[in-house]
């Protein structure tokens, strides 16, 4: 009985159920050996030679393994079709040799398949082949590459950059691309531009907008209506001029399916139609394909095999008509740079199996199982036909010219299936036009546009001139039917994970099965904030790139990144030997990295400053010197670093001046965490941050010997905008000391907690009512506070509460009684407190109503009133019994 192995225990049922009791086949669960996150584990001096390490965890899996070879010494590996199932492979039969579980005539075959069907297991069965060494070889160049740069990077990073994590050979590249796309967003500046655009109605009387895009004989470009004034005469000028369709032209258009899925696009239309994150998606799909639903989710090849095209036709007659079946298959090749092309797309391994027939109880798997039948489907589907229309229309003098555009859909096509998700709005207009031949009349349609007009009001007034209605966003005329509009350019936007994997494969920076885990590790790192679906790069990550920018700006090249990952495939192809091309890399690296030993941090951190000079310090109103202190007048502006990381603006004259200002540009405050400044005795950042319970204030950063920072919640009357350092040392030096109390030399405490500002002597705690006063209240103050307190109580704190209202003797026994509690009035009775309705008063409450309010509550409990008060007499019977080790002892006397 052959031994199968596989990467995980839920692929491993899957292929099982196919196999049958002939095989046993079992999980690796991922890799079984990984190089020891420690220096030496790769030595360039000894040929790149590798210590690899087994995991714990792995350990027993190998033994399993073992185990099951010394009953059948036959093993099949059947990892994942790819370079890292390949690695797995390979692993395994060396773990497995060192083991001595695998003798010379041991039969080791290597089987591969891109879905996990019957069919593709059993053909994959028929056809073993041994472990492919040039992927294995490709393999360990990367790790080895991944390893160099991580071991040897980061140390720098932390010598020279004090709060860095670490550096990575792509994650890196990666983050280069979030930071460089803010800095692009902070230099952007708005440029302001107007457009007009008219209500019209045909002879028919048939409404449609229409955009101005001539005037006074002239093509207006974007920015020709630049102003409120200039765009004053043009709304007036088509509002006073009768209009005449000039042009009108129609022409046929088609529009064809996208490819079917690889792993770039999956995560992008998972993103923008879901939300999905790429480790989202890529989680979802791996369960999906070991449950044997759709082909292997890591390529980037976006070829269907012919039987599947063929079914996926099956598929679309059958469901909705030739109609909408092309002549001929539609083929694919993948346009991406560096593509593998090693594997099919992403697909459904059964085509007739339609999302409302699959039985998933998981809400992602479910989604994305549609989401790739309904994309593979369209693929093969016929093209959408549609009709595109232009109308032009102009006035007798052709001062002004307008044009109005539309489109109908005139058969669906694949629409009818899939439309794929965008990055960006689409302009296009998919409005239908009237109908309208050349020569037609048009007149205005009134109060067709004073919505948008009352819009770009947003709450202001209008001003009336010349026949028009003016505010700052907008201008119409009194009919309400033409109208023009203020607009802003706007900056490009920030990356969302589906447009920076776009990107990096676009650039040909990592591949398919590292996409979704580099985008993880930067923002684990912190160098990274996901805020609302986008990514923005944060303070550590600004500094990191800019610090690997300008020292080893070769290794954060897009160009040299991408021809890299082309020599890695080149030796997975067998082109190139993989010793060689690490030793190429590694020489010129670790000069490099020699060149940095006698960097200071000063040097670092001023080179930081020269480059984000125009986002640091912004060109003053005024032409004064941008980096000179407004707060002494004297010092000089620049960057620092806090011993525990992050960064921030400071003055050169510290500590005599203690200006500081988070590290954003104009002086902004900075998305998520913000520095308020350093703690003058200890050097370190004073931080405010939003957590699960509301924004706090924390001093420094957790770290292995300090998990637990100081922290302080802010009160809810201190908004998070209103903060600054001395706000927040105040926070964090609480609870404040008064003083001995002068009745017993106990401390009388103020601080802020749960339920507020108090103040504390012993175990007596009196509620205060500013949070301001916490930090003035002195001892006459908080002794009149305290006293007030416990006289409210009674003897002191373990005093019982008076009753509001005796009621009497329950049925079963024991006082029926109205308290007052922290939330309101309740009905006491045992151990059954029951909350009074609202609105009603505890001096009226009668013991008939109260008994109903104590059975509710002890059958909401699970309890009855009887076992409620046996509950009661409980003690009793306990102290009887207590007595009887007593009458044994004198008998025994």
């Amino acid at each position: 009985m052959p031994v199968v192995v596989v990467e995980s225990p839920a692929k491993a049922k899957t292929i099982n159920k196919y196999l049958g009791a002939n095989y046993t086949v079992l999980a690796s669960y991922g890799h079984v050996r990984d190089l020891p996150p420690k220096d030496g584990s790769v030595d360039p001096d000894a040929g790149f030679e590798m210590k690899w390490e087994v995991a714990t965890d792995s350990k027993k899996h190998i033994k399993a393994i073992v185990d099951a070879l010394k009953s059948d010494p036959d093993l099949i590996l059947a990892t994942d079709p790819d370079r890292e199932g390949e690695a797995i492979s390979w692993h395994l039969l060396e773990a497995l040799t060192q083991k001595k579980a695998l003798k010379k005539d041991t039969p080791v075959r290597r089987v591969v398949f891109n879905a996990i069907t019957k069919t593709a297991v059993t053909q994959a069965m028929e056809a073993p082949r041994e472990v492919d060494m040039e992927l294995v070889d490709a393999y360990l160049a990367r790790r080895a590459l991944d390893y160099l740069v991580g071991f040897t990077l980061s140390p720098v990073l932390w010598r020279k950059l004090p709060g860095s994590k670490s550096a990575g050979r792509v994650q890196s590249v990666c983050l280069r691309l979030i930071v460089e796309r803010e800095m692009e967003i902070e230099a952007f500046r708005a440029q302001e531009y107007w457009s007009v655009r008219a209500g019209l109605v045909t002879p028919r009387g048939q409404s449609f907008e229409a955009r101005l895009t001539h005037f006074g004989g002239k093509k207006l470009d974007k920015f020709d209506l630049a102003t409120q004034s200039s765009t004053q005469m043009a709304v007036s000028a088509v509002a006073s001029r009768a209009l005449t369709v000039t042009n009108v032209e129609a022409k046929p258009a088609t529009r064809n399916p996208s490819p079917p899925f690889m792993t770039s696009t999956l995560q992008q239309e998972a993103s923008r139609k879901f939300g999905m994150g790429a480790r989202q998606t890529m989680s979802a799909a791996q369960r999906l394909y070991e449950a044997g639903h759709i082909t292997y989710m890591r390529t980037d090849g976006i070829d269907m095999a012919p039987e599947a095209v063929m079914s996926a036709r099956d598929t679309i007659r059958a469901r909705f008509g030739e109609d909408f079946l092309p002549k001929s298959p539609r083929m694919y090749k993948n346009k991406a740079k560096n593509a593998q092309e090693a594997h099919e797309c992403i697909r459904p391994t059964d085509m007739s199996m339609g999302p409302e027939k699959l039985r998933i109880t998981d809400a992602d798997q479910k989604k994305l199982y549609e989401l790739i039948w309904k994309r593979t489907i369209a693929s093969q589907m016929e093209a959408a036909r549609l009709e595109r229309t232009t109308v032009d229309i102009s006035s007798n003098d052709e001062n002004v010219v307008l044009r109005a555009s539309g489109q109908v859909i005139q058969f669906e096509g694949f629409l009818k299936v899939y439309v794929e998700g965008r990055d960006d709005s689409d302009e296009e207009d998919a409005n239908r036009l009237p109908n309208m031949a050349v020569g037609d009349k048009l007149g205005f349609d009134q109060s067709s546009l004073m919505g948008d007009f009352t819009k770009a009001l947003d709450g202001a007034t209008a001003s009336e001139s010349g026949g028009l209605r003016l505010s700052e966003g907008g201008i119409i005329d009194n009919s309400g039917a033409v109208f023009g509009q203020r607009h802003f350019t706007q900056p490009p936007p920030r990356y969302t994970e589906a447009t920076l994997v776009k990107r990096m494969e676009e650039l040909g920076i990592g591949r398919p099965s590292t996409y979704a885990s580099i985008v993880t590790t930067i923002q684990d790192r912190g160098y990274v904030l996901k805020d609302k679906g986008r990514l923005i790069p944060e303070d550590k990550g600004r500094l990191v790139t800019i610090f690997l920018s300008n020292y080893f700006q070769k290794y954060v090249g897009y160009d040299f990144t991408a021809d890299l990952e082309n020599q890695l495939d080149e030796v997975s192809a067998g082109a190139r030997d993989w010793r060689d091309l690490l030793t190429r890399f590694w020489r010129d690296f670790k000069g490099a990295v020699d060149e940095t030993a006698e960097l200071r941090i000063t040097d670092v951190l001023e080179k930081i400053n020269e480059v984000l000079e125009p986002h640091l310090f912004p060109q003053r109103p005024d032409g004064g010197d941008p980096r000179k202190c407004q707060a002494c007048g004297e010092g000089r502006l620049s960057l620092r670093t806090a011993r525990s990381g992050g960064a921030f603006i400071g003055c050169s004259n510290y500590p005599e001046c203690r200006y500081t200002r988070p590290l954003a540009p104009n002086g902004e405050e900075s998305e998520g965490d913000k520095m308020l400044g350093v703690e003058p005795e200890s050097g370190q950042a004073v931080w405010l941050k939003a957590g699960r319970f509301g924004p706090y204030v924390q001093l420094g950063e957790a770290t292995e010997d300090n998990p637990k920072p100081p922290r302080a919640s802010l009160p809810k009357t201190w908004p998070p905008a209103g903060m600054d350092l001395e706000k927040g040392l105040r926070l964090l030096s609480l609870p404040r000391a008064i003083g001995a109390h002068p009745e017993d030399g106990v401390l009388v405490e103020a601080g802020i907690g749960r339920y507020g500002p108090y103040v504390k002597h012993g175990s007596l705690y009196a509620n205060l009512p500013e949070v301001d006063e916490v930090f003035e209240i002195g001892m006459n103050r908080a002794v009149e506070v305290l006293a007030a307190k416990a006289a409210s109580r009674g003897a002191g704190r373990g005093a019982k509460a008076a009753p509001l209202k005796e009621l009497g003797e329950h049925p079963d026994g024991g006082a029926v009684q109205v308290m007052n509690g922290r939330y309101g009035p309740y009905v006491k009775w045992a151990k059954i407190n029951a909350t009074l309705p609202k609105g009603t008063e505890p001096e009226a409450v009668t013991m008939e109503e109260a008994l109903a309010l104590i059975a509710a509550k002890a059958a909401k409990g699970g309890k009855t009133p009887r076992k409620a008060a046996a509950k009661k007499a409980a003690p009793k019977a306990a102290a009887k019994k207590k007595a009887a080790p007593k009458k044994a002892a004198a008998k025994k006397s």
